[in-house]
């Protein structure tokens, strides 16, 4: 494994806080959230859905937490772990992973690497994800089909789908 990168977690809900715990005791990693109240309290070792005591969080010893995006900056590998509920008609609500996307993007560097575990139907990573943060980072996404302008790039965007069930242990 490599021992230089700087994981950011975005979104430290069900999801992202449990991720943040197990990479924290590793590499260095920021959880971020929009939510200042989630981080104040995280920062004092409150986990307010009691999932978690201060004595789990303090075994992260390489574990911060932050809602400044400019804490982000340093990071490398990105896991993008926001919320995407349904509307009434069934359908998902995209605005909390494309807001995650844009602020990624205009901090996205050439080589980083980003992963989506937020819940999304196949192809949603490279149909809505990939465009906005090429759009906001002015790099282009490459795969395999798409190998040119090695120089200004994001390598790897990836899914990984999410094995958390709230409540469920």
């Amino acid at each position: 494994m490599i021992t230089k990168d700087k994981i950011a977690v975005m979104g430290v809900g069900y999801v992202g806080l449990p991720l943040c715990i197990s990479l924290g005791k590793k590499y260095e990693t920021v959880g971020f959230d929009i939510n200042k109240k989630r981080i104040d309290d995280l920062k004092k070792g409150i986990d307010l859905t009691k999932t978690y005591s201060k004595k789990d969080l303090n075994k992260s010893k390489l574990l911060s937490f932050t809602s400044n995006k400019n804490n982000l900056k340093n990071s490398n590998f990105f896991i993008i772990t926001v919320p995407t509920p349904v509307d009434k008609q069934k359908n998902p609500d995209f605005t909390d992973l494309s807001e995650a996307c844009k602020l990624i993007g205009s901090i996205l560097k050439h080589k980083d690497i980003v992963i989506f575990e937020s819940t999304v139907y196949p192809g949603a990573t490279e149909e809505i994800c990939v465009p906005i943060l090429e759009k906001y980072s002015k790099l282009k996404y490459l795969n395999e089909n798409n190998k040119k302008s090695l120089n200004k790039n994001f390598f790897y965007c990836g899914y990984s789908p999410e094995r958390i069930n709230p409540g469920d242990k």
